[in-house]
């Protein structure tokens, strides 16, 4: 199938289906004219990549992950490593933006929102 059939099968711009390309993660073949010619496993290793693209998995834990997917003598522990160090980093930034969420809703508390010049929330952005 060409890159436009396998954009709408998954659900993937052409545009990053050749950057999977480009970086190695996918090689479709290409026919005599030089055209792609992707077949259904490059359509399901695209998926997968979507997928776990979608829940925020790096470029290189992909290609980790894409890897494991084709091993069938995987460890399921190794699968679980790296989907478990994804998770930490995740709680991580939950935790960093409700720190940023409480700050900025005290600041908007403590602004008074009226005509005067006095201002909470700028004084708070300035340090002061």
């Amino acid at each position: 199938m060409n890159i436009s059939e396998v954009a709408t099968q998954t659900g993937l711009p052409a545009k990053t289906i050749r950057y999977y390309e480009d970086i190695g993660l996918v090689t479709p073949a290409r026919k005599a004219n030089g055209y792609r010619d992707f077949a259904q496993s490059d359509a399901h290793k695209l998926a997968f990549l979507g997928r776990a693209r979608a829940l925020g998995f790096a470029i290189e834990d992909c290609r980790n992950l894409l890897a494991l997917w084709e091993d069938n003598t995987r460890a399921s522990a190794d699968v679980r490593a790296i989907a478990r160090e994804h998770l930490t980093a995740i709680d991580a930034k939950i935790a960093g933006l409700m720190g940023m969420r409480d700050t900025l809703a005290e600041l908007v508390e403590d602004c008074a929102g009226d005509n005067r010049p006095d201002c909470p929330i700028l004084k708070g952005l300035a340090g002061s």
